[in-house]
This record gives C-alpha cells, sequence and structure tokens, in this order.
C-alpha cells in the first residue's frame, strides 16, 4: 500500500487553540445538559462497543474495515460502527427501556464543512413509545442546547432558525410537493414497490436533470438534496416525516399508509440533525430489506459488507421501540456559531490527500 503523509493539521497550535477554544467549552456545557435532560427524564445511558460483526447495511454507508485477531492467531473482519444502532437494538431486547449513548462513530468518505470520519452520535431509544414522542425530544434538545450556550437565534449560511419555537412538522410527499412540484407518492406502489419511469417524467417537468442509469433512489435523492434540503429549517425546526419506505431501511411501516415508514430528519438552517425511526422489528423483512441495500451496494460500488445475525435474532426479542440519532458535533456548530465540524471537535481526525 503507498505511504500517504498526511496534510499539516495545526489545530494544536496554541493560537489557532484559544479560537476554537470558546466552541469547545460550549460543546461540554451542551453536552452536561443534555446528559442532565436525559437522566432527568428517566433514561439510562449506555455505553456501546465501536467494533461490530457490521458496520451497518445501507447502500451508501461506507465504515473502516479492520479485524480481531484472536489467541490462536487467526485474524476475523471486523468494521467501526456508523452507529451504535445494533448494539443499542439488542440492550432493548435484553430489557432495557430508556437508554441513551454519546458514541464516537465513524463514517468513510465523509468529509467536509459538515461532515468528518469520526464524529459523536448522540442516540437515544425509548421501548413501548410512539415516534412522535422523539419529536418532542428533538425540540428540547435543541432548546437545551440554545439554553446552555445563550444562544437565542441558530445561523448557518445566511439562514436563521428559532430553537425554541415549536418545530414544523411536514411530509416528505408534502415537501415534494411544495418545492419541486412533484406527486412523489404517485410514483410509490401500496406495497412500497416504486416506478422509476413515472418518477423521472415528473422530474423533467420540473426542469431538474438526471442520467438515464438513475435509479428511482438517486432521483429521488436529487430531488432531495437539490430542492428541499436547503429549505428546510427556515424560521424554526424542520421535522421532515413520513418517508417512502424504501427509504427507510430500519422502519416500520405507517399505520396510516404503508407507501411511507414511520421516520423523519430534523433539520435547522437547512442542516440535516437528527435521523430518527418507528423501529422496525420483523426479523424476517429486515433481512429481505438488508440484503436489498446489500445488492445495491455491491452493484455500485463492488463491495458488502456482512449481516449481523446476532442482530436480526435480538429483533424478535426487541419490543415496540422508537429511536433517534443526532448529529451531536452539527448541533454544537449551531449553538455555538462555529462554520465547520472540526472548530467543535477538542481534537480533529488528520486530513489526507491534495
Amino acid at each position: 500500500m503507498k505511504t500517504v503523509t498526511p496534510k499539516p493539521s495545526p489545530w494544536w497550535h496554541p493560537a489557532v487553540h484559544a479560537d476554537r477554544r470558546p466552541f469547545l467549552l460550549g460543546r461540554n456545557r451542551i453536552q452536561s445538559a443534555l446528559r442532565a435532560g436525559f437522566t432527568e427524564r428517566g433514561f439510562i445511558e449506555v455505553d456501546t462497543p465501536a467494533l461490530q460483526v457490521s458496520p451497518g447495511n445501507e447502500t451508501h454507508l461506507h465504515a473502516f474495515a479492520t479485524e480481531i485477531v484472536g489467541n490462536d492467531g487467526i485474524g476475523h473482519p471486523a468494521y467501526l460502527h456508523t452507529s451504535p444502532e445494533f448494539a443499542a437494538k439488542k440492550l432493548l431486547a435484553a430489557g432495557e427501556k430508556k437508554i441513551a449513548c454519546f458514541a464516537h462513530v465513524w463514517r468513510n468518505r465523509e468529509r467536509g464543512p459538515l461532515h468528518h470520519p469520526e464524529f459523536t452520535m448522540l442516540e437515544w431509544y425509548r421501548a413501548g413509545a410512539p415516534y412522535e414522542e422523539l419529536m418532542r425530544d428533538c425540540a428540547w434538545i435543541v432548546a437545551a442546547a440554545a439554553e446552555a450556550t445563550g444562544t437565542k437565534t441558530f445561523r448557518f449560511r445566511g439562514m436563521e432558525a428559532d430553537p425554541f419555537a415549536e418545530p414544523e412538522r411536514l411530509g416528505v410527499a408534502e415537501a415534494f410537493g411544495r418545492f419541486a412540484g412533484i406527486d412523489l407518492l404517485a410514483s410509490v406502489a401500496p406495497d412500497g414497490g416504486t416506478d422509476r419511469g413515472h418518477l423521472a417524467a415528473e422530474l423533467e417537468k420540473a426542469g431538474i436533470r438526471h442520467a438515464k442509469d438513475d435509479t428511482w433512489a438517486d432521483l429521488y435523492s436529487r430531488v432531495l438534496v437539490e430542492r428541499i434540503e436547503p429549505f428546510l429549517g427556515a424560521g424554526r425546526l424542520t421535522i421532515l416525516d413520513e418517508y417512502p419506505v424504501s427509504e427507510a431501511a430500519l422502519a416500520r411501516p405507517s399505520a396510516r399508509d404503508a407507501r411511507v415508514a414511520e421516520r423523519f430528519e430534523l433539520y435547522a438552517c437547512g442542516v440535516e440533525l437528527a435521523n430518527a425511526f418507528g423501529e422496525l422489528t420483523d426479523p424476517a423483512e429486515q433481512r429481505r430489506r438488508f440484503e436489498h441495500e446489500m445488492a445495491e451496494k455491491q452493484r455500485i460500488y463492488g463491495e458488502t459488507y456482512p449481516i449481523d445475525e446476532d442482530f436480526l435474532a435480538a429483533l424478535s426479542h426487541m419490543p415496540q421501540a422508537s429511536g433517534a440519532a443526532l448529529g451531536f458535533d452539527r448541533l454544537t456548530m449551531l449553538a455555538t456559531g462555529a462554520t465547520r465540524i472540526d472548530q467543535v471537535m477538542w481534537a480533529p481526525v488528520a486530513e489526507f490527500g491534495p
């Protein structure tokens, strides 16, 4: 393997650290406030292992691979987790009811103002609770972060949002109609199947360019990224709700409409902060979805990740539950006024490349 020297990393220089230090102290205040808030609400803080059999089985998630060498000298593949989700759900299967954790997680091929190879995810679960309860959790979490830093308004890239205002709840299908003039659910069948041709025609009518070999998921993502996400969380938080079931690999279908799933994402100033599910607990259906995702990963990237059989076994014991994952560093950015994610990390990861 070719040896590559990392770029100079001056974050440790006293002058640079002095500029970053207010953001870092704000980070600590936010974390303390949220820990206290979860304790007051009856949550138990748990600690999940970073090394996993599978890092997650979503098409576009890229993990860091390693191996565990046993006492016999034989190596076994392992991965740094992209989320503490699998371990947390096993704890729910074990009998825990309300759990939360601040977990370091790793995602490859991701670096920029809002992305970092290693970051902190705040993840929490409520057994027996509807996923609407997580929406209320998100509201208090954001307000607590703002209060901890004395912030009245979140600002990022020319947008503003009041962290104390009641969030807007917006369905994905409604957002496609409002921002792009597209009838999204007309391309989704009652069983969750999708019609690529119909959605492609809708994009053409809306003047959105796309490639001939784009899948339905590619077309969907193009509209979401180009026409919708930049406008979410303006003035107040936005809860983008009811994703198409094909775009919610670990969420259960909605009882109201089987074409959509109990999934929402939280946005502020165009920044995605959290992703939440009414959790799928059907092992057979979860296996089918994982296998589909890994087939797509093989087609696009030429690689796959193993399925955690232990996780699927635990699902049959797991109670009905709802869970959410929030990018703690991004929340800290908005609450402290930082403009890059590495400004709110005590020791950023070395950077490689030109």
